[in-house]
């Protein structure tokens, strides 16, 4: 039952859509884009002039209202996947959290940012997107040479429908395999998401079906470091394959002895 404080539009909406199509033992509810228009009049609420935020929101911003939470059990949660055109999907999966290690040592990268990009990026997302192209992060942590293709690109994948990948790069490695790198970025409070990461893998697949797909996530983290993720797609979903975190300073900033201990940690490597 829904909760007894009044939610919001957006969580009334996407509240009563759920349980109007969920029976118990559920693991999967589909729902319409159109169904939003109906539901609205239906409840007497204004009808949000973009419903693809009111969607967005759920995916990537804020937790799905408590009376769809408290349906899943401990050890799992719901998502909303994309279905098809203009069609979704609440899916019940294995909790999966995607958060920055506060363990993880900062790696330190010399600034290579123009200051006219840095003053002037409008969000959080745009302003880590040219961090990452203009320092070159996504050659650096993946060790191959890439070229950013296309950002914000809008395509459609069969079987989801529309999907949106906040930039796509192109590599190529020392062997002269090509590789197709797909970044979800997020800032602020937004968090990466399992269903974006399976968008990524099923938008390569079907896209640049001739190449490696290395899926990469980037996050900010406090005083401005940069962590990145890439990801693997296997039996059990979704995990994190590797974890690296950096720190843009200034040239004067690097230290000789920074510069020793990454001499030394690149011997111990190889």
């Amino acid at each position: 039952m829904p909760s007894t404080k009044k939610p919001n539009r957006y969580a009334q909406l996407i509240e009563t859509i759920f349980h109007s199509h969920y029976r118990r033992g559920a693991a999967e509810v589909e729902f319409q884009r159109h169904e939003f228009e109906s539901t609205a009049r239906n409840l007497d609420v204004r009808l949000p002039k973009n419903l693809g935020d009111l969607i967005y929101s759920f995916r990537y911003r804020v937790p799905l209202p408590e009376s769809i939470r408290a349906l899943a059990p401990t050890d799992k949660e719901w998502i909303i996947r994309p279905a098809g055109r203009s069609k979704y999907q609440f899916a019940l999966v294995k909790e999966w959290v995607v958060a920055p290690n506060p363990h993880w040592s900062a790696i330190k990268i010399p600034d290579a940012t123009p200051g006219l990009i840095s003053k002037y990026a409008l969000s959080d997302e745009q302003a880590l997107l040219a961090k990452l192209r203009y320092n070159r992060l996504i050659d650096i942590f993946t060790g191959i040479t890439c070229y950013s293709l296309q950002n914000h690109l809008r395509t459609t994948v069969a079987g989801m429908g529309q999907v949106e990948i906040d930039e796509i790069y192109v590599g190529v490695d020392r062997s002269g395999a090509h590789y197709v790198v797909p970044i979800q970025a997020k800032g602020g409070t937004d968090k990466l998401s399992v269903v974006q990461i399976e968008q990524d893998f099923a938008m390569a697949e079907e896209k640049f079906a001739g190449l490696m797909c290395r899926s990469i996530g980037a996050q900010f983290m406090n005083e401005g470091a940069i962590a990145l993720f890439e990801f693997e797609q296997g039996k059990k979903g979704v995990t994190i394959r590797r974890e690296c975190h950096y720190q843009l300073v200034p040239p004067n900033e690097l230290s000789p002895e920074d510069l020793a201990a990454y001499r030394q940690s690149q011997s111990e490597f190889h």
